[in-house]
Formats: C-alpha cells, structure tokens, sequence
C-alpha cells in the first residue's frame, strides 16, 4: 500500500508495480475468502471484514492504474494524453495523478475504517469525527494533509495489529497471530513511507509491504488447506476473527 506522492527510484520502477498488482490479487483472494465464509456460515463479521478489505483493494487499483499511466508510456496513454493537450483541457499527468491520490486515500480510509469498527456494535460520536476528519484528508492535497494522511494509516495498521495481538493472546488462534503480522508489517512500511527523504528508504518500506502480503499470502494458503476442517484448529477463516473462544495452539 505504498503512497503514490512518493518519488520512487527509476531502476525500481517495474519492481514497484508488480508489488502492487500482488498486494491487489492478494486482497481480491481475502475478499473471495471472506465472502465464502459468510455464505457458509452467515457470520456478519467475516462480511464486513471482506467490505473492508474490498475498499483496500480498490484503492490498490487506483494506484495500479496510476503508476501504469506514469512508469509506461503506452500508445493508449500517450493517445488520451494528446488529446486532452490539443483541446487545452488540463494536463494528463496531472489529471491522471490527482483522481488516482483522491481514490487511493479515500478507499484506503474507508477500508481501515470498516476493518477498525469491527468489535464495536454501537456507533458514538467517536465515528462522526473520525469520518469527518477521513473525508477532509481525502480531499485536501498538500504536504501537511499528505503527512497527516500517512500518519492516519500507520496508527489504524498498529492499533489492529495490537488488537489482533490481544485477541491472540486469548484465543491462540494461529490465523490471528498472521493477521496481527501482516498489520504490524503494514504499519512499519508506512512509518519509513513517512521518512522517506532518501530513495533506498522508499525501497525498504515498498519491500515490508510486499512482506506483509506474503504473510497474507500465507494466511490464504493455510484456509485453502484446512479450511474445510470442522474442529475448531485454528485454520479456518473464521478464526482470525473477534472470537473469545479458546482454541488450541499452533
């Protein structure tokens, strides 16, 4: 879930973008997953975490259609852009990154958010001000906003990273303990997306976020393995989830 404001370097190009297009085939499998489960089961949360990971997914396709606007210069681009430039519209480039930052924040905020709301039933006031504060970062663009917007994202990867950890800690659900990985993962990726001055930090942070998707990766791999399992081990969607439950250790 790399930020697209940020200058990636020209030898990182190709690399950046396939690491993109895997993180979306990844969340497009979880939502799969997610969906699956809820049919089975009509557990409501495994819906909403599938929503909140759809939103995620989308802001991945957003960023994907960007950096494929601005890394390759195919005849269909350089086609549109023409265009735009002889009817004195507005430039492509600018028009291209603008719509594709607005989408990325946006769906990311939304996402998070969804995930985030999961263990609580009751809206409070608490919910108004933080979509109102989503929809503000969302819309405005500048460096403070931009700064605030990566701040935002890491805290909402940490704070489910710990709250996965706690469930964890109760249930020993294995699956939980990914999730918890893959969030905590995310949330150091953005924290060197923040102080990425130099480029080869930009390298590093875009590397952690393919980790965390691997682990992702890994979580998919074990439910398409053991999903099928009745007893409660630990394997099947539904225990990466808000369960109290004990289970047994993995």
């Amino acid at each position: 879930m790399s930020f697209a404001f940020l200058s990636v370097p020209n030898w990182f190009l190709t690399p950046d973008f396939f690491i993109s297009t895997f993180s979306f085939l990844v969340l497009l499998v979880f939502l799969i997953l997610c969906i699956r489960n809820y049919r089975i089961d009509k557990n409501k949360a495994m819906l909403y975490l599938g929503i909140g990971f759809s939103f995620i997914a989308l802001a991945q396709l957003a960023i994907l259609t960007r950096k494929f606007g601005l890394y390759y210069d195919t005849v269909l681009t350089s086609y549109i852009g023409n265009s735009i430039v002889n009817y004195n519209i507005i430039n492509p480039t600018n028009l291209l990154y603008s719509i594709g930052i607005f989408l990325y924040k946006s769906l990311t905020l939304i996402g998070l958010y969804i995930i985030y709301r999961l263990p609580e039933k009751k809206k409070s006031i608490k919910d108004v001000f933080l979509i109102t504060y989503f929809v503000i970062l969302s819309i405005l663009s500048s460096d403070v906003v931009n700064y605030l917007f990566r701040i935002t994202v890491m805290g909402l990867f940490a704070l489910l990273s710990y709250n996965y950890y706690s469930l964890y800690k109760k249930n020993k659900f294995s699956n939980t303990k990914i999730l918890s990985v893959s969030f905590g993962v995310l949330a150091l990726s953005q924290l060197l997306f923040m102080i990425s001055q130099i480029n080869v930090i930009v390298v590093i942070a875009d590397l952690l976020e393919l980790a965390s998707y691997i682990t992702l990766l890994v979580l998919v791999i074990r439910i398409l393995k053991h999903g099928k399992k009745k007893e409660p081990d630990g394997y099947n969607l539904r225990h990466a989830k808000y369960h109290p439950r004990k289970g047994r250790k993995h």
